[in-house]
């Protein structure tokens, strides 16, 4: 008996049901194999189960930051829009969003030390010029608490500041880190299109649980051969954790769906996903794909690609730019647990451990497993063509 157990491990969680004639002889080897068996099992289910606080908490703060978004695009004035050193439009819905998410978190896991890797700081809030500004933000952010019964408190302009402040960490490879983009997307949410929230974490470097938010983005598909969609069923939450799968709901709260990429191993068959105002790359004619591209801003692309409306998502940045991880961290997993696949150029994997940048090769390649080896093959042959040509 002792002699099959070694020879045959018990799987994980594996209950032993023995009478107590066979027990007797046999009890101290037993007690000896069972112990280590019963710890590893604890562990691997800790392991599956440890994020659901967290993820609980994102798709809390992630909904919250949508429905402020949401009223200040309904109402966009011309004094919400700033330009950062960059020159890029920031609105009060960035801040907004970003103090919003960064407060929800730490008061929803106080017991858990808080990081945060986003993209903006309070730099330019401080200015004297911009005092009307943050009022703005300040009374549009306790107005979303109070709406949802999260403060009895308001908050303090100071409060805000530091809230956005807080997501000045620079990640990396120890502990927990959450990684947001308070707006992703923020010239088609200027334009009144598509947008995201998008939240993630990071754990030891690694993406545990990601949560986009997409307020214009139908539930319905949004395939090329399904554009025209009535703007009724609106506003997408997708959500993903790690081991478990990526799941698709209405912002407003309606039952969750399992969502999977799309399955096509044909190439022709497989449509690419496309920025309006995106860099030119295109690889589509070395793959003979003969189907329309889809057109759409910010990581809702990632959420689209998760459900299977669209087969293929490149993105290839002017050369020099470095991409920043709060760009992809929570879209990379929202795809990763449907199935998908994400890569650089070279067919590296993507590493969110070294700071608040993405150090890839040429560019982001995202499909499914299927079709992966011939897309990357496929730009590796247009980036040398492009290279030689040069």
């Amino acid at each position: 008996m002792v002699a099959s157990i070694v020879q045959n491990p018990l799987k994980l969680g594996t209950t032993l049901h023995l009478t107590p004639t066979i027990l007797a002889p046999i009890s101290r080897p037993l007690l000896f194999f069972s112990k280590p068996l019963q710890l590893r099992s604890v562990r691997r289910a800790s392991i599956s189960m440890s994020y659901d606080r967290q993820l609980a908490a994102a798709k809390k703060a992630a909904s919250l930051a949508a429905r402020l978004c949401q009223k200040v695009q309904k109402a966009l004035l011309q004094s919400d829009v700033q330009s950062k050193y960059d020159n890029t439009p920031v609105t009060v819905a960035d801040y907004g969003s970003q103090a919003l998410v960064s407060f929800i978190l730490e008061k929803e896991l106080p017991s858990m030390s808080f990081s945060l890797v986003a993209e903006e700081d309070s730099e330019d809030l401080r200015k004297e010029e911009a005092q009307g500004t943050l009022k703005r933000i300040t009374d549009l952010v306790n107005e979303t608490l109070a709406s949802d019964g999260m403060t009895d408190t308001p908050l303090f302009e100071e409060d805000v500041l530091v809230a956005i402040d807080n997501g000045k960490s620079e990640g990396g490879p120890r502990g927990q880190h959450w990684v947001l983009d308070p707006i992703d997307g923020t010239k088609g949410f200027l334009r009144g299109d598509q947008y995201a929230i998008a939240l993630a974490l990071l754990d030891e470097g690694k993406v545990v649980l990601g949560v986009l938010a997409c307020p214009n983005l139908p539930l319905a598909s949004i395939a090329s051969h399904n554009q025209h969609i009535s703007k009724d069923g609106v506003g997408c939450l997708f959500y993903a954790q790690v081991g478990t799968g990526t799941y698709m709901k209405s912002l407003d709260g309606s039952r969750e769906t399992k969502v999977h990429v799309c399955a096509t191993e044909n190439p022709e068959e497989a449509s690419f996903f496309e920025s309006f105002e995106a860099a030119s790359f295109d690889a589509r004619l070395k793959l003979g794909v003969e189907v329309p591209p889809v057109r759409i801003d910010s990581q809702a692309k990632y959420g689209a690609l998760s459900r299977g409306d669209g087969a293929i998502y490149l993105r290839f940045p002017h050369k020099g730019y470095r991409e920043k991880i709060w760009d992809h961290a929570a879209g990379y997993i929202v795809v990763a647990e449907a199935g998908g696949v994400a890569t650089d150029a070279a067919g590296n994997p993507l590493d969110f451990s070294r700071g608040r940048y993405l150090d890839l090769d040429t560019g982001i390649i995202v499909t499914n497993q299927k079709l992966m080896p011939a897309l990357l093959k496929a730009v590796q042959e247009s980036l040398k063509e492009k290279a030689s040509s040069l």
